[in-house]
């Protein structure tokens, strides 16, 4: 590819190939003057139209199945200059205009037929077949087209972008230009993908201040976004969000900061509280967040407090039949739950593994069958709903597929459409971020029973809130502690250690080191040792001694993305051990990875379309290296992902902790090591551990594990869901 820029002139549009009307990205064939053939264009250009001529820089480059093309960088669009250039021209870019009638427009009115469209429209009424309502039809498509046109010349004019010119214009319409010029921080809040370093570069170069107010507005919220975000907070103090925005705009003037807080306020779009029973003053709300939190407490109140009685007597009548059906005797305290779950209207029950919430689990289901009561189960992720399907016996699906996510954002259930259940049953209730857990809330009639299970001390939600902790600390909400290890998991080293974590204990090897143990700790300080030993024992030693398939069995978490052992340079090493590259297999590179038929693959955000959810493992079991696409099967459900949403993949051999949560494998290998301090915590750990069914496999360093061991506070949300249960359930004397 040569890199030097090219500039050709009078290059005449001939047929649009591709347009995308989101981005503005459009594929063009054009003919050059004196030159033979038709060239290949494409970049952001709006929506080009056939007999157009355009002057345009660009680069060269070279595609494998198109063959040279022009990748346009800059252009201008010029009237085309000849009348079957203009014929072309009027047919593909006005509403209602086709071929017949552009050459009569032509044939009366000439090349300034176009001039006309501009100054004195109405003297197209003389045209036989155009009347008044197809002259205004004409007029506004016109219009549309020149609108987005003088969009698109104002953002290269300033040097901005044109990424997202097709999805501003279809925001602002004719007023586009105008909204930039007056706050192009708007575009952060109002486009989805224009964050605040976009809108900050096209707001830069369109001569804003770097202390003008609405520069520093949108940076707060920006900052409290990507905080809450990433930390899972609700809130954060004022000071500190402060501290924290001057340091990223590198302001010194705090005093401004602090007005646009109060400004933004006024603007509702944040909410600052005191709040007394944390001793707390001044914390920052993004406003969705505050409303969160007063949803979830409100509605619960309002469920808890709707009676629909089960008699403790029929209860009891029932459980002996639920026993025979079991196939054994519950213990005290198992009964004891199915009596809470089945006689509260909202019921917790949380324990470590080996403790029986599984068990619980399918007696309650059994429990309220026999009742006679209709039951929805779900849970956040694909798999953890296959695993509670299997368990109990009774369909399971997600959450967003319960609830039915509509592609336009919302759910099908919610305030106005409710589900037709008696009970819901959702389990990994510990990923329940604040935002889905009221959309839960917003869909049970208040005849609806709902009873949480999920292991408190996993790592919590990936997004913001720390429902399941709250509800128990709120000391509000019936909970069912399981803390009885039962025998059969008692001979379990992977339960054993998963409880030591917990406790802040190393965990202990099997004395005997038995060929048939089901946890290893393998002692190693060198982080290069430690890939290479990770490597060896997915490829090569735990298949030969357990059996498992290194491909479908084991899976590989790790704490973080980068260094020797995250999972970019573990997916890349365990690829090319597991799955090489070969002739007869086709493959796609892409940035930050190649995708091979075989490959296992993760996907990373949600996509509601394909009904893909964040978290899903997948298999690549064919690959279109010229259309740029990847047929990818996520547990029975085959979807095509397109060029465009491959950025929603990554490889899967290796994953994060935490996006392993909700689901379980038969081995886990996990590498634990100092590189990765700033991550390790308590929680971290137990959760990796607990992953595994069969066999864990933990290698690194002693003192690093020691490092996640004591680190039992790190990543504590900022959350006051906990006291708003406890205030509004004393004010109205439920306690």
């Amino acid at each position: 590819m040569n890199d030097d820029r090219t500039r050709v002139t009078g290059a005449e549009v001939q047929s649009v190939v591709y347009y995308n009307k989101d981005n503005g990205y459009t594929i063009a064939r054009v003919r050059l003057k004196d030159e033979p053939g038709l060239l290949s264009i494409v970049g952001t250009m709006g929506e080009l139209t056939a007999g157009s001529t355009l002057d345009l820089d660009g680069v060269w480059t070279v595609h494998p199945k198109f063959g040279r093309q022009l990748e346009v960088r800059t252009f201008e669009e010029s009237r085309p200059a000849t009348e079957n250039g203009v014929i072309r021209f009027l047919q593909s870019s006005i509403k209602g205009v086709g071929e017949k009638t552009a050459t009569i427009m032509v044939e009366e009115f000439g090349v300034e037929v176009l001039d006309l469209l501009d100054d004195n429209p109405e003297r197209l009424l003389k045209i036989k077949g155009i009347s008044k309502k197809k002259l205004k039809d004409i007029i506004e498509s016109w219009g549309k087209q020149r609108e987005i046109k003088n969009l698109l010349v104002f953002l290269q004019t300033h040097k901005v972008p044109t990424t997202f010119a097709g999805k501003i214009f279809h925001l602002y319409g004719a007023q586009a230009e105008k909204k930039l010029r007056d706050n192009p921080y708007d575009l952060a809040y109002e486009i989805r993908g224009v964050g605040f370093r976009t809108a900050d570069q096209m707001a830069m170069k369109l001569g804003f201040e770097p202390d003008c107010a609405q520069r520093l507005e949108a940076a707060i919220v920006y900052h409290m976004f990507s905080s809450c975000e990433r930390g899972g907070h609700m809130f954060i103090l004022k000071d500190k969000l402060l501290a924290d925005v001057a340091r990223m705009l590198d302001a010194g003037d705090y005093n401004k900061l602090e007005l646009a807080l109060y400004a933004l306020e006024e603007k509702k779009r944040i909410r600052i509280e005191d709040l007394l029973e944390q001793n707390l003053s001044d914390a920052v709300y993004l406003m969705h967040y505050y409303h969160h939190e007063n949803e979830i407490t409100q509605r619960l109140f309002q469920l808890v407090s709707h009676p629909t009685p089960v008699s403790r007597k029929k209860i009891d009548k029932t459980l002996p039949r639920v026993e025979g059906k079991l196939g054994f005797t519950l213990s005290d305290e198992q009964r004891e739950a199915v009596f809470d779950a089945c006689s509260n209207k909202v019921f917790i029950i949380t324990g470590g593994p080996g403790t029986g919430k599984t068990t619980i689990t399918k007696a309650i289901m059994l429990t309220l069958k026999e009742l006679g009561l209709k039951i929805k189960q779900a849970a956040p992720t694909g798999r953890a709903a296959k695993r509670m399907s299997e368990a109990t016996g009774h369909p399971a699906q997600t959450v967003h597929r319960l609830l039915q996510y509509q592609p336009s954002g919302g759910f099908h259930y919610c305030e106005d459409q409710k589900l037709k259940a008696d009970v819901l049953v959702i389990d990994e209730a510990s990923m329940l971020d604040a935002h889905l857990f009221v959309s839960i809330l917003r869909s049970l009639p208040h005849t609806c029973r709902l009873i949480l299970v999920g292991d408190v001390n996993q790592l919590p939600s990936v997004g913001p809130g720390n429902v399941l902790g709250d509800l128990i600390n709120s000391n509000r909400i019936p909970c069912s502690v399981l803390t009885h290890i039962f025998r059969q998991a008692q001979e379990s080293f992977i339960v054993l250690n998963a409880h030591r974590i917990n406790n802040g204990q190393f965990p202990r090897q099997h004395p005997s080191q038995a060929p048939d143990a089901d946890f290893f700790w393998i002692p190693q300080e060198n982080t290069v040792k430690v890939q290479k030993l990770l490597l060896d024992s997915v490829c090569d030693r735990i298949p030969q001694r357990y059996g498992f398939d290194p491909l479908r069995d084991i899976q590989v978490l790790t704490p973080m993305h980068k260094g020797d052992v995250g999972t970019q340079a573990l997916n890349s090493a365990l690829q090319e051990r597991l799955n090489p590259s070969s002739s007869n297999k086709p493959e796609l590179k892409r940035k930050f990875a190649t995708y091979r038929q075989g490959d296992r693959v993760i996907q990373l955000k949600n996509n509601y379309d394909k009904e893909v959810f964040n978290g899903d493992l997948g298999w690549i079991i064919d690959v279109d290296p010229d259309d740029h696409e990847l047929f990818i099967e996520f547990d029975g459900n085959q979807v095509v992902m397109e060029s465009s949403e491959l950025d929603e993949l990554g490889l899967a051999y290796a994953v994060s902790v935490h996006k392993s949560q909700g689901s379980e494998y038969p081995a886990v290998v996990m590498p634990i090591v100092t590189q990765h301090f700033m991550l390790l915590q308590r929680n971290l750990l137990y959760t990796g551990l607990t992953r595994a069914r069969e066999l864990a496999v933990l290698i690194g360093s002693e003192r690093a594990f020691q490092i996640g061991l004591n680190n039992a506070t790190a990543g504590k949300r900022s959350t006051h869901l906990a006291y708003r249960l406890q205030t509004m359930f004393s004010q109205n004397r439920l306690v």
